[in-house]
């Protein structure tokens, strides 16, 4: 017996309904991918959780107002996901905490502190981004969406996806050279 994969619109239209089965299967098809998303971007398990949880409980306040995604699920999720990282930036303190989620498998200390630092600085580097900087490099690096899907979650045309993602990484780049010259110098 085949079971059937609904589609997303398939389940934006139960989910308006409050199907309990399409709410669990939205759920279980998202989340994993809004959670790899938020930690790339946050770097903290704890907080990747919280914007999963943020995330889908936004979609539940929404669709309970008679509101919501009518189409592009993924990428109305994508964006309450990113609008809720944006606002944990300007919460942010200043210094940033070393990833102890994620266990380093080096058996080397210094090499663990050297990739830490790395990652902090790269984080730091994005962090630096306009927040639709950030958002078209998560979701084109570390999501690998094509620009016709990011452009249809930002709601900006291909060929301001391409300028942004050009714009990014060169700051990017002159960010972490300038990073890497004051630590040259120390």
């Amino acid at each position: 017996m085949n079971a059937h994969i609904p589609s997303e619109s398939e389940l934006l239209r139960l989910a308006h309904r409050f199907d309990s089965i399409a709410l669990a299967q939205i759920y279980d098809r998202y989340s994993p991918d809004i959670y790899r998303y938020a930690m790339r971007l946050l770097g903290n398990a704890v907080l990747a959780e919280d914007c999963v949880s943020e995330t889908f409980s936004r979609l539940l306040q929404a669709l309970a107002s008679g509101k919501g995604p009518r189409d592009y699920l993924r990428a109305y999720l994508y964006r309450i996901a990113h609008n809720w990282i944006t606002d944990q930036y300007r919460r942010a303190r200043p210094t940033e905490e070393l990833n102890e989620s994620q266990p380093s498998e080096a058996n080397n200390l210094e090499e663990t502190a050297d990739q830490n630092m790395q990652h902090s600085r790269l984080l730091q580097a994005i962090r630096k981004l306009t927040p639709d900087q950030q958002q078209v490099i998560a979701l084109k690096f570390w999501q690998d969406w094509d620009n016709e899907e990011i452009a249809r979650t930002l709601g900006k045309p291909i060929g301001a996806i391409k300028s942004l993602q050009h714009r990014a990484l060169n700051t990017l780049q002159r960010h972490l050279q300038q990073e890497s010259g004051k630590h040259e110098h120390k």
